[in-house]
């Protein structure tokens, strides 16, 4: 029986299809008896999301540009028009020209560097500060960062310092929003074969990379990463916040590749 996130209910921004991490968190909570809504961005999202969103029995679609306040701010007013609160969250957007991801950092453009922060990063504030009204009594804001945000990773380059950005907003909004019983947490997979993953440069590589040296021998599964939100925006998690939860098989805790791999 569904009994974590019976009761609950959220908004999914970010999922661009069934590979997507946001997907696999969407599954879990639905499984877990929580009610969703989704955003997507633009028409041709909006046909990849709306047959998804039916499968888990939710017909709350939202158009939402997030480089954008008018319609940040008619997104989440259609919300309202459906919910009057809502328990949690979900941000799992981000962005910068594949074409930037690829050459040297030292050549990244100012406005790749504005686009990325931009999207990446300024707009959990954003869309944190219209969620905080429809949690009333508390709730939970769940993004996606990466180690690359820490350490450097080949081929991240801009998206390393906003995704540096994007945790360090986290741990601001979670004392923030602290007094308000809300709750911001960031859940930090290892390389994933999706949409957003594919678009950079050694993708392949480093998902074998960390495939063959995390202690675990494995990368991350949408299961697993659905898990780790379910448990965050559940009562389970009501005193956890301002953590980045790595969900990577224990790679982030390497200085080396495993012996037999040097």
């Amino acid at each position: 029986m569904p009994e974590l996130m019976k009761g609950k209910r959220g908004l999914i921004m970010g999922v661009a299809n069934d590979r997507s991490i946001a997907w696999g968190i969407a599954k879990a909570m639905a499984a877990e008896g929580a009610e969703l809504a989704f955003s997507y961005q633009g028409e041709a999202f909006g046909r990849r999301v709306e047959p998804l969103a039916e499968s888990l029995g939710s017909d709350i679609l939202i158009d939402v540009d997030v480089t954008d306040d008018a319609s940040l701010d008619a997104g989440f007013a259609a919300l309202r028009d459906r919910w009057d609160s809502m328990d949690f969250l979900v941000h799992a957007i981000a962005y910068s020209d594949k074409n930037e991801l690829g050459g040297r950092f030292i050549n990244t453009s100012r406005e790749n560097f504005r686009n990325s922060l931009t999207i990446s990063c300024y707009s959990l504030i954003d869309v944190a500060r219209r969620a905080k009204p429809m949690m009333p009594q508390g709730g939970t804001i769940l993004t996606l960062t990466y180690q690359g945000s820490n350490r450097v990773t080949p081929f991240y380059n801009v998206m390393g310092v906003a995704k540096a950005a994007l945790e360090s907003t986290v741990r601001y909004l979670a004392n923030d929003l602290g007094p308000d019983k809300i709750r911001v947490n960031a859940i930090s997979p290892g390389p994933m074969k999706t949409l957003a993953g594919a678009a950079i440069t050694g993708a392949r590589r480093t998902f074998r990379l960390t495939e063959t040296n995390a202690p675990l021998r494995s990368n991350a599964t949408l299961e697993a990463v659905g898990g780790t939100a379910v448990y965050l925006a559940s009562d389970a998690g009501a005193y956890t916040s301002g953590e980045i939860i790595h969900v990577d098989g224990g790679y982030h805790v390497l200085g080396m590749p495993q012996p037999e791999n040097l």
